[in-house]
């Protein structure tokens, strides 16, 4: 057949050719689809006619889907009764439990963060932390929501985790009891003329609740409001329409963030609606490696407008969208999307969020010699459209002059939290009239606001 393509292009308009090879082209893809398919079946015929133990269909036909989405990216998976009650459980309410966000990494169980004022956060547990044993069991290699059900239960009841910590030359044991976990997503507090609002995750009360800590911050300090901390570290992520309703409370107008799907013309935009809440005061927003997702749109977003100065350590740099597909009435997929975008086109995407001021948590040394583990350090992790230059973004190694103090010269003066602390001394110096200032970014495009209901929920 091809000397007859060739001929009739020879004497053709060149729209044949736009015709007949894609249609070609297609036609053998899906051929080739086929094939494949059909080696699928034959695996699974023989691993449920000669496999040494019987096999159920159901757990064969799931662990082909978790595997060709696991081959994709970290952040795809299939969504079966329980996961969806776990994700249900994670945005709207509350459970018996120890107060961890997990990932499955190559077989064994991360911690992404502690939620804090929970077992888990009291205990010690640090983000980065592998659970390697619960109760003296190894758990390595098994699924990760048979160790999410082993580790909630009844409140009261005890648990043991064995843990290894990067840096630590042997397991660490944590004796814990569960409690009931409350998603309490921010808390907030007055240190001095300073307001200190502490948002840990992005569920479906983190909007509203920002909005109230910023009112009674304004009415407890009163006219001598210096200006407000935000603190998002060890904030795993969460919804898209919170992190956005966060980053409206802070700004007037403006773009907010753009997520792009996989056609150039696949591009939404959302907006920020008038009236700043803190009324122009001076912000700065505390990030580090644990901070992801939607708490990185919340920074690139006041940081591209010169609304805050970001301060702390380089995010995660979980820039992909991941949208939820219903399937049944019990399952769907987790499927990535689309990239998302700061105000000035910047894609957080393996690169992280920037500080504009690097400051390391001295009163954790610990934490400061930890391997940091970040999204472009996950397997299968979507490689950013704009390759980011480490060599640029990573730390030298030298010591920087003005961070030359130790934990325990930090302790007498009575700081416990060194970035915190730093953070609301910074604020309280630029004061209620004097503007935050910092490199210019680049234009930011206006637009009507986008109205709350066609934003689409985001998991983390």
């Amino acid at each position: 057949m091809k000397p007859i393509v060739h001929t009739l292009l020879a004497g053709s308009a060149g729209a044949l050719l736009a015709i007949t090879l894609p249609t070609a082209v297609t036609a053998a893809r899906g051929n080739e689809t086929w094939r494949e398919l059909d080696t699928l079946m034959d695996v699974f015929l023989k691993v449920r006619e000669t496999y040494v133990d019987q096999v159920d269909d159901k757990k064969l036909i799931e662990g082909a889907i978790n595997g060709m989405l696991a081959s994709l990216d970290p952040h795809s998976s299939y969504l079966d009764a329980r996961d969806s009650e776990n994700m249900r459980t994670q945005t709207d309410g509350e459970y018996g439990g120890l107060g961890l966000t997990v990932s499955s990494e190559d077989g064994a169980v991360r911690v992404v963060a502690p939620t804090d004022e929970t077992p888990a956060a009291r205990a010690g547990i640090k983000s980065g932390d592998f659970i390697t044993h619960i109760d003296d069991q190894l758990i390595v290699g098994s699924t990760l929501n048979d160790a999410v059900d082993r580790m909630r239960g009844k409140p009261g009841t005890t648990i043991k985790l064995t843990v290894v910590r990067p840096g630590e030359p042997k397991p660490l044991s944590f004796n814990l009891t569960r409690e009931i976990i409350r998603m309490r997503p921010v808390r907030w507090e007055a240190k001095g003329n300073v307001g200190v609002i502490r948002i840990a995750a992005f569920n479906r009360q983190t909007g509203e609740a920002t909005r109230q800590a910023v009112t009674e911050l304004t009415k407890k300090i009163g006219p001598d409001l210096a200006g407000f901390v935000i603190d998002l570290r060890s904030n795993p992520g969460g919804l898209l329409d919170q992190a956005i309703e966060v980053s409206d409370t802070f700004l007037e107008r403006g773009e907010i963030v753009s997520q792009r799907g996989r056609s150039k013309d696949d591009i939404e935009r959302y907006y920020a609606r008038a009236d700043d809440l803190a009324a122009g005061k001076p912000i700065v927003v505390l990030v580090d490696e644990g901070s992801a997702s939607a708490a990185e749109i919340v920074a690139g977003a006041l940081q591209d407008h010169k609304r805050a100065l970001v301060l702390g350590q380089r995010s995660f740099g979980k820039g992909s969208v991941q949208t939820l597909i219903p399937l049944t009435p019990d399952s769907g997929l987790r499927l990535t999307t689309a990239r998302y975008y700061t105000p000035a086109g910047r894609s957080v995407q393996e690169a992280g969020i920037d500080p504009d001021i690097v400051v390391p948590q001295l009163s954790d040394p610990s934490r400061n010699d930890r391997p940091r583990v970040r999204e472009a350090d996950l397997r299968n992790h979507l490689v950013a459209e704009k390759k980011a230059d480490d060599k640029v973004i990573e730390d030298d190694g030298k010591p920087e002059p003005r961070f030359t103090l130790t934990a325990d010269e930090l302790k007498k003066q009575g700081i416990t939290d060194f970035q915190l602390d730093y953070a609301v001394k910074l604020v309280s110096r630029l004061g209620p009239s004097k503007p935050v200032t910092r490199v210019a970014a680049a234009p930011v495009a206006t637009a009507p606001t986008v109205a709350p209901s066609a934003i689409p929920p985001v998991q983390k």
